[in-house]
């Protein structure tokens, strides 16, 4: 009884601060309603016995990524009010998957409902002894370990691609060269002075 009520109340939360994400109007607002959503979704993967995907959700997701959005949308002086100008202009587009997103749902909870034999082919769960955490490494490290790496290698990617085109170089400001510092000789760094008795330098 305490678990389905704990059940509603993270499944209630979370799509409930999911509508808040599209819905609000401003951008923090909605990175904030976001890490809400996460928190719940972490709820519920507690409640199916999902605990590391659960931490996986809140560290990485709500700690790390979220939270650079956040400082990025606070930080940057974007134009929110020009990015909302085209909303019109992108709407049949957004209405047409989105329609054939409901639609596919539809055909997914139908096949569930008029065919309740699939419940029998899911794949058998591991065994009790066997946790969480273990199972997933095992799986995401023997069968998908090339997919796995592949993913990890198109982030890296990813992120090389926002470095190079987010970086912007200044003309007048000075840098350093790590060759020309490396390369000084003896001569250019040293300058010896012969200082006479009582006199200081001029």
């Amino acid at each position: 009884m305490l678990a389905a009520l704990f059940f509603y109340l993270f499944s209630i939360m979370c799509i409930g601060a999911g509508f808040m994400v599209i819905a609000a109007k401003n951008p923090v607002h909605a990175v904030l309603f976001l890490i809400l959503a996460f928190f719940n979704a972490a709820g519920l993967f507690v409640l199916l016995g999902a605990e590391f995907l659960a931490m996986i959700l809140v560290v990485v997701y709500v700690g790390a990524v979220l939270v650079l959005f956040l400082f990025v949308v606070m930080m940057l002086d974007v134009n929110f009010a020009e990015l909302r100008a085209g909303f019109l202009k992108y709407l049949p587009i957004g209405a047409t998957v989105g329609l054939l997103l409901l639609v596919e749902l539809i055909f997914i909870v139908g096949a569930w409902v008029t065919a309740p034999d699939l419940v029998t082919n899911v794949p058998v769960p591991p065994a009790a002894e066997v946790s969480n955490t273990r199972a997933l490494g095992e799986i995401l490290y023997t069968r998908y370990v090339y997919l796995f790496e592949a993913a990890g290698l198109i982030l890296l990617v990813a992120m090389i691609g926002a470095i190079v085109l987010t970086l912007h170089h200044k003309r007048d400001v000075r840098r350093q060269s790590p060759s020309a510092q490396v390369g000084r000789t003896r001569e250019q760094a040293v300058e010896l002075v012969e200082v006479e008795s009582g006199r200081g330098l001029k």
